[in-house]
């Protein structure tokens, strides 16, 4: 059974924003370290950009990557 979204992570990993390399694995949500914006990647190849995050705040949304153009925030955290 696929986990939900309210289901505790088991896997997560450092993000290093790429606009060519995903990330080690489809992730379900980010916590963002540094306040900025991010630009991620759904499954489906589609960039959406979500600006102003603030240092602290889970993004609970799914993706492949987080793009380096358009992500201004730092110290991002992926939960897969």
């Amino acid at each position: 059974m696929p986990a939900s979204m309210s289901d505790p992570s088991d896997y997560y990993f450092a993000v290093t924003p790429s606009d060519t390399v995903n990330a080690p694995r489809a992730f379900r949500s980010l916590r963002i370290g540094t306040a900025g914006d991010v630009a991620v990647v759904r499954k489906d190849g589609a960039a959406v950009s979500f600006p102003n995050c603030q240092a602290g705040e889970c993004l609970p949304v799914e993706g492949v990557r987080v793009n380096a153009t358009g992500t201004t925030a730092t110290g991002i955290v992926a939960y897969a």
